[in-house]
C-alpha cells in the first residue's frame, strides 16, 4: 500500500499533521518557512497563515478557531480568524541553540513537547516539558534529547511514547493519567540497521503506533509489543509525521520534507514537501485530544 499526493505544498520541513474533527480538515506546518497550513478534503480548499517565527508544533483547543502553538522560542495561543497571538511563556531562553519541536496533548488535555538542539554537534541538551491546563509549565524527568519526536499516548493514556531521532530508538514509559508521573522508561523499537530514522508518530484506536521514518520513505505500524505489523510506502524519502483523519478517521495523512536535499535530489523527488494520504483498511484513528481536555 502506498500513500498518494494530495497537496503539493513544497514544504521545506513539513511537520505536525493534526486532523480537526470539527472543521473536517487537516493542519500542518512548514517549520522553516514559518507557515501554518490547512486542507479540507471535502472541497479541496487550502489555507495558510504566516507566523512571526518558525512554527514547530501546535495543538487544537476547546475553541475551534484557536490553536495552542509552539513557536521556535515560545508557547502561545493563535486565533485563526483574527491572527492574534496571545503569549503564554518563553522556553529555554538560556539555551540559544534550542527550539521547540514535536509534541502532543496527553489524554487529559495537557500538552507534552520537546526541545531540539540546532547546533551542528547535536548534543542532547534539549528537554521534554508539559504545559498543564492551568498554563503551568514543568520539565519532565526524561533524559536529555537532541531531536525529540514521536510524542504520543496509548488510547487509555497510561503509556507515553517518545524518541530522540539521533539515537534511532523509540522509547516508552508508564504515564499516570491523574498526576502525569512518569516511570518505567524502556525501549519500544530499535531502528538500528534500518534505512530510516524515527520521526513523528500517531496512535490508532487499537493502540498500535504509526511512525514516519525520515530517510526511509515509509510509515511503519508497530504493535503494542513493538513488532512490525504493516508498512505504508511514501513516494518520497523524508516522511515526517502521520495523522489519522477523514470522516471515519480511516485516512492516514503524512507530511514530508525536502530539507537538506541538493538540486539533484530535489529533481529526483519533485513531490518532496507535499502532503500525502492513504485510506486504510480495517484501521481507524482516535480523535485528536484538545488542549484543556
Amino acid at each position: 500500500m502506498q500513500a498518494s499526493l494530495i497537496v503539493d505544498g513544497k514544504c521545506e520541513l513539513g511537520e505536525c499533521a493534526i486532523w480537526c474533527d470539527r472543521t473536517q480538515s487537516v493542519f500542518w506546518t512548514d517549520i522553516q518557512a514559518s507557515v501554518l497550513w490547512n486542507y479540507r478534503p471535502a472541497d479541496g480548499v487550502t489555507r495558510s497563515w504566516i507566523m512571526p517565527e518558525r512554527l514547530s508544533v501546535f495543538a487544537l483547543t476547546a475553541q475551534t478557531n484557536r490553536l495552542l502553538i509552539g513557536l521556535a522560542s515560545r508557547l502561545a495561543f493563535f486565533d485563526l480568524d483574527t491572527r492574534a497571538i496571545t503569549p503564554i511563556c518563553r522556553i529555554e531562553d538560556d539555551l540559544p541553540t534550542t527550539r521547540l519541536n514535536d509534541g502532543r496533548c496527553d489524554r487529559q488535555g495537557r500538552f507534552v513537547f520537546g526541545t531540539l538542539n540546532e547546533d551542528k554537534g547535536r548534543a542532547p541538551i534539549g528537554s521534554y516539558y508539559r504545559l498543564n491546563t492551568e498554563l503551568s509549565l514543568e520539565r519532565l524527568p526524561l533524559p536529555g534529547v537532541a531531536i525529540p519526536n514521536s510524542v504520543c499516548f496509548s488510547p487509555d493514556g497510561t503509556r507515553m511514547y517518545y524518541c530522540d531521532t539521533m539515537q534511532g530508538k523509540i522509547m516508552c514509559c508508564d504515564y499516570d493519567v491523574v498526576t502525569g508521573a512518569i516511570s518505567g522508561q524502556r525501549l519500544f523499537v530499535d531502528l538500528a540497521g534500518e534505512k530510516g530514522s524515527p520521526d513523528g508518530s500517531a496512535i490508532d484506536s487499537q493502540g498500535y503506533l504509526w511512525n514516519a521514518q525520515w530517510g526511509g520513505a515509509r510509515v511503519v505500524r508497530y504493535a503494542p509489543d513493538g513488532l512490525v505489523d504493516r508498512i505504508i510506502a511514501v513516494p518520497v524519502s523524508q516522511p515526517s509525521c502521520p495523522a489519522f483523519g477523514g470522516t471515519d478517521l480511516d485516512t492516514l495523512f503524512v507530511t514530508t520534507a525536502h530539507e537538506g536535499m541538493d538540486a539533484s535530489q530535489r529533481a529526483c523527488e519533485p513531490l518532496s514537501g507535499g502532503l500525502f494520504s492513504v485510506v486504510l483498511d480495517g484501521v481507524k484513528g482516535i480523535p485528536e485530544v484538545r488542549f484543556g481536555g
